[in-house]
């Protein structure tokens, strides 16, 4: 067995971006173009909703952007390993590969995988991390 590598980056903020990637997911398209102003009267149907008011997607965007460049890295990597692209004994690959890749658009590219959180939880598990602690708070 390999040495599991160590991450740059905190388990407890890629379980605030697994959990925030999974409110984000469930939204869904417009469907109430003649919203009115009181939910209720919607019957709830708004919440579900992209649009670009989002608060997930806002403070999911801020909160990307505010971690530091090889945070950002070891994210995409783990994003990519969770999803396959390469095993963790190719850590150091996947880690420069996201280094090359690195650019100032990294949360609208992460925001753009549709089983980003999956992705997330699998390269977690690879590192033997898991969000069950952070769930529980």
């Amino acid at each position: 067995m390999t040495d599991i590598p160590d991450l740059a980056i905190a388990t407890r903020k890629v379980c605030f971006i697994l959990s925030k990637a999974r409110q984000f997911d469930e939204k869904e398209n417009v469907t109430d173009p003649d919203s009115g102003s009181n939910a209720s009267d919607d019957g709830m149907v708004d919440i579900l909703e992209d649009d670009r008011s989002d608060p997930v997607q806002h403070e999911l965007t801020s909160f990307i952007h505010d971690l530091n460049v090889d945070e950002q890295i070891d994210l995409v990597a783990l994003a990519w390993l969770g999803r396959g692209d390469a095993g963790i004994a190719d850590w150091s690959t996947l880690q420069a590969d996201a280094r090359h890749a690195h650019n100032a658009r990294t949360a609208a590219y992460l925001m753009g995988l549709p089983l980003l959180s999956d992705y997330l939880e699998e390269g977690l598990s690879l590192f033997g991390e898991t969000c069950e602690d952070f769930e529980a708070e």
